[in-house]
């Protein structure tokens, strides 16, 4: 488990994030499974390296905000205990907290340095798109004039032309033209198969459901965070402000530990949260949750038709479904890029 979803597990004990139980696999037309196999190396590279470099990336901002908040402790704590006093006992050992907080401070510079150096957020957002759109091929294959003739090239730009929801660079590019052979001679004749056309719609159906499911418990899980965070930096807020009244009559070094630590705490979790782009990935899956249902239910319709309007009507709910999710990642790609490693 990464460092990041150890803060937020620890921030959220207690909230119960279960939903719907999770749906069954999704099962390929035969027509289709060599392709998939075909593309299950690349993608399962893609996504490791997604995943990796999230969590570099991701952990690396949830830690600089705490570690920023632990270092004015750092530099609290001495008065706080009096080591600051030259006939304390501890006195000689003052430096350990000057210390402290030098080397926290280094840390946060280290993880700045590290992160910027090889870019985390850049190399997750790279293979998070290559695996994104190395998934949904097979599903834009059927969707492909393999016979128009012209070279071989990006699926995507094929079925979408200039209004591509997402740019495919030259990785994507390269494995349609690997796997132009193999689509066309799997896909031949395909729209004239009524099995095919029937398992292609499920399939596609089964897929967005599989997202559907995602994007809920990606808006339970930000909502649940978002709720906490507020929460907890309301309770700081409350226990600096009775601190800071206290002070007025209690003359106590710990009161001012308390209402220096405490508002640095809360601007850490805020930091994270905000950096984290908690309410808009909320946001942005409970609303593509229900522009997927209106996608299923656009592709169910389209298969109680018949003949050429069942086969033009799913080949239509089916492109505008994949673009509905690519153009999601899109917004998603843009909201993320903005934030770098550095605070703000």
């Amino acid at each position: 488990m990464a460092l990041h979803q150890i803060i937020q597990r620890c921030l959220l004990v207690g909230i119960d994030l279960d939903g719907a139980a999770a749906p069954k696999p999704a099962v390929p037309p035969a027509r289709l499974r060599a392709l998939i196999d075909a593309l299950a190396e690349p993608h399962a590279r893609y996504d490791r390296l997604a995943v990796k470099f999230g969590h570099r990336y991701r952990s690396a901002f949830w830690s600089v905000y705490f570690l920023s908040a632990i270092a004015v402790l750092f530099a609290v704590m001495p008065l706080a205990l009096g080591w600051d006093d030259g006939r304390h006992t501890m006195h000689p050992w003052l430096f350990l907290w000057a210390l402290g907080e030098v080397v926290v401070i280094l840390v946060v510079g280290a993880i700045y340095v590290v992160g910027h150096r090889h870019d985390w957020q850049g190399q997750w957002l790279w293979s998070r798109t290559q695996a994104e759109l190395t998934w949904y091929l097979p599903l834009i294959a059927p969707l492909v004039d393999f016979g128009a003739g012209g070279p071989a090239g990006n699926w995507y730009g094929r079925v979408y032309g200039g209004a591509s929801p997402l740019h495919a660079d030259a990785e994507v590019e390269r494995l349609c033209v690997a796997g132009e052979d193999l689509a066309r001679e799997a896909l031949a004749g395909a729209w004239s198969d009524a099995e095919f056309v029937a398992d292609y719609a499920r399939f596609t159906i089964d897929v967005l459901t599989g997202q559907r499911h995602y994007h809920a418990r990606v808006a339970r899980h930000q909502r649940a965070l978002m709720k906490r965070v507020h929460g907890l930096n309301a309770r700081i807020f409350a226990i600096t402000a009775i601190c800071a009244l206290a002070h007025l009559v209690v003359h106590t070094l710990w009161l001012s530990v308390i209402t220096t630590f405490l508002p640095a705490l809360g601007a850490s979790l805020h930091g994270a949260l905000a950096q984290s782009e908690a309410y808009r990935l909320a946001v942005t899956s409970e609303r593509l949750d229900g522009d997927l249902r209106a996608s299923i239910e656009r592709i169910e319709a389209a298969q109680a038709a018949s003949g050429a309007d069942a086969e033009e009507g799913i080949r239509t709910a089916v492109r505008a479904a994949i673009g509905v999710i690519l153009e999601e990642h899109q917004d998603w790609h843009m909201l993320v890029r903005p934030h770098h490693l550095p605070l703000g």
